[in-house]
């Protein structure tokens, strides 16, 4: 099993990255959102799933665990295939997760191949695992809560969301420092991804 792979970028097209490792290149499929932050002949490290078939074996590839967590959760769903996970995916993570805790058909419906079912369908089965329902809750007592009830509900299902992606409580509480605590959950996990970007 491949956890990822290390090394400067040889190939780099549309939807596909060549990793070099130790003179083995690695050819990774990769969303839009992984390939724009890759530069040629330059280090990277790419997370790796992998999908095994009777007529071929795939390597995608992520920038960030985050990113493979939502590829993972996708491609969990019937009718999501890897193709459409990626197309959905090539937005951003951040986009993907907007959209599915807000319902947000539309921005799913435009990545290639998601249909209106498939859409509500991703977000169905998928809102309650990204900090949706009563999700938030659980953040109500953690360590990385200091602010009592600031921004209600929205505050802690922004928590939650972000700790689904994998960010620790302490990342959590220094990436929603200065965020408005009457903006929307939306725009909060935005502000949260932004700082953590620009902190990367």
């Amino acid at each position: 099993m491949l956890y990822y792979v290390s090394g400067p970028v040889t190939v780099l097209e549309p939807g596909l990255a060549v990793v070099d490792c130790g003179g083995v290149g690695y050819g990774c499929r990769v969303t839009a959102y992984t390939a724009a932050q890759l530069k040629l002949n330059q280090p990277a490290r790419l997370y790796i799933t992998e999908s095994i078939r009777e007529d071929a074996f795939d390597l995608y590839g992520f920038i960030s665990r985050e990113e493979q967590r939502c590829y993972e959760l996708l491609t969990s769903v019937n009718g999501v295939g890897p193709k459409a996970a990626i197309s959905i995916l090539s937005a951003g993570p951040q986009n993907f997760t907007l959209a599915v805790m807000t319902g947000d058909e539309k921005l799913l419906t435009a990545a290639q191949g998601i249909g209106k079912k498939t859409a509500q369908r991703i977000i169905l089965e998928l809102k309650d695992k990204i900090g949706g329902g009563s999700v938030e809750l659980d953040f109500s007592t953690g360590p990385a809560v200091t602010a009592p009830a600031q921004g209600g509900g929205n505050v802690a299902l922004a928590r939650a969301a972000l700790q689904e992606l994998g960010y620790s409580p302490a990342e959590i509480q220094t990436a929603l420092k200065g965020a408005d605590p009457n903006a929307t959950t939306e725009e909060l996990v935005r502000h949260a991804l932004r700082a953590m970007v620009m902190k990367g």
